[in-house]
């Protein structure tokens, strides 16, 4: 395999792992977030900021992905 085949290689598989699994895990927070929300609205406000919070940590590893994609 020559060079440029193993830096296409390793960045395709840096975003495609760095993108798809920190995607699953922004879909498990929000589902779990709207199930609690739809067992106790009283809860809302209690489980917002949390499930935002956990949103934007899992988006961050994307992130990471993606500049460690460029840098490669």
């Amino acid at each position: 395999m020559s060079p440029e085949a193993a830096e296409l290689f390793a960045k395709a598989f840096a975003i495609g792992i760095g993108g798809a699994l920190p995607a699953f895990a922004i879909g498990k927070i929000g589902a779990k977030a709207m199930e609690s929300i739809g067992r106790n609205p009283e809860a809302t406000d209690k489980i917002f900021v949390p499930m935002l919070l956990g949103m934007a940590f899992a988006e961050a590893i994307a992130i990471y992905a993606l500049v460690v994609t460029f840098i490669l």
